[in-house]
């Protein structure tokens, strides 16, 4: 288990968005991450997750919603990694898998791209 403060967490989550694209960061539309400590207890090993309408299944009609959210789940994610190198890189990991899915791209391409 990696310890990390939550101030120092929330650094390394801006630090993953930083290092996106500015092409695919411009992409993203009427959504934010956010960070929390724990996942819902029916799904304790959750590291992150998106909640929103994918872009891909947006309509003409589409407005006036509130922001879609990623969010990511510090506790799991600090549990499973044994040091600071691997929080950062699963942190990045799970900040572009669900983005991803902001992007309309499902679990099983995510795999196939090697980002499950």
């Amino acid at each position: 288990m990696q310890h990390l403060e939550a101030a120092e967490f929330d650094d390394v989550v801006s630090d993953a968005l930083d290092s996106i694209p500015a092409e695919l960061l411009d992409m993203l539309d009427n959504v934010v991450v956010v960070v929390h400590e724990e996942p819902p207890a029916e799904s304790p090993e959750l590291l992150g997750v998106y909640e929103g309408v994918p872009l891909t299944e947006r309509d003409a009609v589409y407005g006036g919603e509130l922001p879609d959210r990623i969010v990511i789940f510090r506790g799991p994610l600090v549990r499973m990694c044994a040091d600071h190198d691997e929080l950062r890189s699963e942190i990045s990991v799970t900040v572009l898998h669900e983005i991803a899915h902001h992007f309309g791209i499902d679990d099983e391409r995510l795999h196939d791209l090697g980002w499950g």
